[in-house]
């Protein structure tokens, strides 16, 4: 089960994957199957599919979630 403020992109439309960053509740991505996790900006995660992208609110919670820093960003 996955904690209210986590977010699948593929179930996000383009609209509301903004409004949650203008919002401030998606603050960095990771990739399900790599359970890697970065900046929004980071070349690497741009590249990632859409269906293995999941949003995440803080640092901290992708961590408790099991993943792991990006090395190529590092936040």
């Amino acid at each position: 089960m996955m904690p209210n403020n986590m977010y699948l992109h593929q179930h996000l439309t383009e609209k509301e994957v903004w409004r949650l960053i203008r919002s401030g509740k998606i603050a960095i991505a990771g990739n399900i199957k790599l359970k890697i996790y970065g900046k929004l900006n980071c070349s690497s995660g741009k590249r990632m599919k859409k269906q293995n992208r999941i949003f995440f609110t803080s640092v901290e919670e992708a961590l408790q979630q099991g993943f792991r820093a990006c090395k190529r960003c590092s936040p």
